[in-house]
Order: C-alpha cells, then sequence, then structure tokens
C-alpha cells in the first residue's frame, strides 16, 4: 500500500494566475526542506519525518505545474523563450530533487533495506529532527517564535510547520504556532526532548539501535552525512549562481558535483565490502538506494545553474527575486598575505570586522570544510562560500587581497 494512502489525493489544477517570482522562491525553499527531512528521516528513522516529505513532495507536484503554466503564458516572443528555457530548466531540477527526496524517504517507509544499526553510528555533531504536532493547551501555543525565543533559550529551531495542507517554509520571528499545527524542530538531542514534550505533550523517545557489528559501517554513514550536506551546499549555491548571475558560483555547484560523484564511489566500495560481512546483504540495499539519490540531487543542482554556465541573460522575473533581498552568497578567493589569511573561523563566524558568514572553504589540495558548525583557520588558497550583506559581501572581498 502506498504510505500515504487514505491520507491525501491527487487534485485536478487548473490554470490561475500566479507570481511566478514566488512560486520559484518557494520551489527553491521546498528543495532545500526535502532534501534535509529526506535524510533526517533515514539518519534518525523517522516513518513520521519521512510521512512528511511524501507530503511535501505532493505539494512540489503543485508548485512545479503552476510555474510551468506561469512561464508558458509569459513567453511573448523568441527572447522570451530563450531567456525562460533555463527558468523552466530550474522547474524541472527542483521537481528531480523532490522526487530523489522522496525515493530516500520510502527507504525507512518500504522495505528495501537499511542496517538497523545506523543511528548508532551517527556522528555526534549531527542535531536531531523531531515532527510533532502542537497540543493547543501548550505554552507555546498562539504565540509567535519572537515571544517563545526557542533558539536563544534552548538552542532548538522550528525549520517549519505545516497547517493543514499548507506549509509555512522559514518560520520568522513573527510566526505564530497554532494548536494542531505540525512542527518540524531541529536542535540538540539533550534538549530536544523536553521541548518536544513541552509543545506536543508527548516526550521523544530517541531511537535505539545495537552497537553497529560491520567495520564499514561507520564509515558509510559518515560518508552519507556529508554527502547530504555538500548535496544542500550544492543546491544553495545553485540557486544563487542564478539568482545573482554569478558564473563563480555555478562554477562551484560544478566542483561540488565531482566531489559528490567521487564521495558516492568511495561510499558504494565501502558499502559493498561491509555486504562480504553483514549477516542479510540485503539489508544493505537501502544504502545503494541513498548513493543515486544524492547523485540525482548533486545532478539536478548543475542542471539548476545551467543557464549561467551558458552565458545565457537572466529573465527579469528572476532578477525581481533578487532586488528584495539584500543578503547575497559570495565566492572569494585569499590571496596569500592578504587580511584573511590566517584568520580563525569560529563556528563559521571569521574573526573580522566584518558581518560575512562562511558558510563552506574549498581547498586544493583537500577538498571541501563544511564550516557552519566547526571552527577553521583561512589559508592563502583557500576559497571561501560566504553568506552576508551586500555591503559586508564588498568589504569582505577586499579583505582577500594583499
Amino acid at each position: 500500500m502506498d504510505p500515504l494512502e487514505g491520507e491525501t489525493s491527487s487534485a485536478p489544477i487548473e490554470y490561475e494566475p500566479v507570481n511566478v517570482k514566488d512560486v520559484l522562491v518557494e520551489m527553491k525553499d521546498t528543495a532545500e526542506l526535502l532534501i534535509d527531512l529526506a535524510y533526517s528521516a533515514v539518519l534518525h528513522s523517522s516513518e513520521e519525518i519521512a510521512r512528511e516529505v511524501l507530503r511535501l513532495e505532493e505539494r512540489m507536484d503543485v508548485l512545479e505545474m503552476r510555474a510551468r503554466m506561469g512561464l508558458m503564458m509569459a513567453v511573448r516572443k523568441p527572447k522570451d523563450a530563450e531567456q525562460l528555457a533555463p527558468v523552466l530548466g530550474i522547474v524541472t531540477a527542483a521537481d528531480d530533487i523532490s522526487d530523489a527526496a522522496g525515493d530516500i524517504a520510502k527507504v525507512v517507509l518500504e522495505d528495501i533495506g537499511l542496517p538497523e544499526a545506523m543511528r548508532t553510528a551517527l556522528p555526534e555533531a549531527v542535531e536531531t529532527l523531531v515532527r510533532g504536532v502542537v497540543d493547543p493547551d501548550s505554552v507555546y501555543a498562539d504565540r509567535t517564535l519572537q515571544d517563545i525565543d526557542l533558539e536563544s533559550e534552548t538552542g532548538v529551531r522550528v525549520i517549519a510547520l505545516r497547517r493543514g495542507d499548507e506549509w509555512l517554509l522559514n518560520p520568522g520571528p513573527t510566526t505564530t504556532i497554532r494548536g494542531d499545527d505540525v512542527a518540524l524542530l531541529r536542535g540538540p538531542e539533550i534538549a530536544i526532548g523536553d521541548v518536544c514534550e513541552t509543545m506536543t505533550g508527548t516526550g521523544y523517545e530517541p531511537p535505539t539501535a545495537d552497537t553497529p557489528d560491520i567495520e564499514d559501517l561507520e564509515r558509510a554513514v559518515d560518508t552519507i552525512v556529508h554527502m547530504k550536506n555538500l548535496s544542500e551546499l550544492a543546491v544553495d549555491l545553485a540557486y544563487s549562481a542564478v539568482l545573482f548571475d554569478s558564473e563563480a558560483l555555478a562554477e562551484e555547484v560544478r566542483n561540488l558535483e565531482v566531489e559528490v560523484d567521487a564521495l558516492e564511489s568511495r561510499f558504494e566500495a565501502w558499502t559493498l565490502r561491509a555486504a562480504e560481512d553483514a549477516p542479510d546483504p540485503v539489508a544493505l540495499r537501502g544504502l545503494i538506494h541513498l548513493g543515486s539519490a544524492t547523485e540525482v540531487i548533486s545532478d539536478a543542482a548543475i542542471d539548476i545553474s545551467e543557464g549561467v554556465l551558458r552565458e545565457i541573460d537572466v529573465h527579469p522575473v528572476v532578477q525581481l527575486a533578487v532586488e528584495e533581498s539584500d543578503e547575497i552568497i559570495t565566492r572569494v578567493e585569499v590571496e596569500p598575505g592578504s587580511e584573511l589569511d590566517g584568520r580563525e573561523i569560529v563556528a563559521g563566524v571569521p574573526d573580522t570586522e566584518t558581518t560575512m558568514s562562511v558558510i563552506a572553504v574549498r581547498r586544493p589540495d583537500e577538498g571541501w570544510l563544511l564550516v557552519g558548525d566547526a571552527n577553521a583557520e583561512i589559508r592563502g588558497g583557500d576559497v571561501l562560500i560566504s553568506k552576508g550583506t551586500r555591503t559586508a559581501a564588498a568589504a569582505f572581498d577586499e579583505m582577500s587581497v594583499p
């Protein structure tokens, strides 16, 4: 039986005027959330989170159809078709990401095969993601996130809310939590149990598993986590490359795709070696599904940024999306002897007077280093992927040269 049979239905989608820019932004946010939820469902052995992935996948199908209709209505002349072709590629790639996330979720929901010890092998740095239904009598109900101040008090974040069939992505300070909302929480395991109980009235019981008895399983799980993080970064950079018409960022998407391909190759080798010692090798089949789905996601990121690499002018509908946000993602190559050379990065924040946050570092001899939750030292020759305001980005770029 389908995991959501009896819960959802495919209703007909009729054309209605839509703001294509808004649909594209929602598709971007949905794609990023889908990747996060799908891998978290596997890593935390959560059927509840996996079911939310399939619900969100259905939402993406609707968004894709509305975006296609809006783009078809926008074509008036050959020049429009030329500029909108890459946008259509973005829409298709987002749907590919959605399908891949659904395939990952089905590893949990269907009898595909997954080692029971995966949860035990999780790195300690991976935060817990929990799904819960808000109790109408909770002290959090009918209050804004700013009023609750959950993240500052506990380190736990509300990353999304589902209210019936409506999704609230990237909830902000003014977002109000309502009774019966489905809340997706992310944070340290030591704190998330109390938050979950306060919000839902039900305690959180982390899944238990036997200690891994397969030598290569821990390395395979570490690789899955790294592939997940790189895939998320690739999708984020791909959208940013399009939004800011940045060929440099598009090239970094290519570099990330090469890295993910190399990781998948090693991941498959470790999984096959583990199968030699596994009592039931079929139980490892889900790991192969994860590797294949991850490659689909990284390939989709390439498709998103293809128009930039082909030097096709950005369509005004995309430019409008950029103008509404002052936050940008930049690529800076650090020259030896510059002000940035030798500076420390603590939890993603460089020791500088600028307000830029470093997301990742690419080192020619070491590959990618994700520094959002780690410390590192900036070296000459590093390529920094950073996020911040346009003003801060300009100052940060000046610090990268002697």
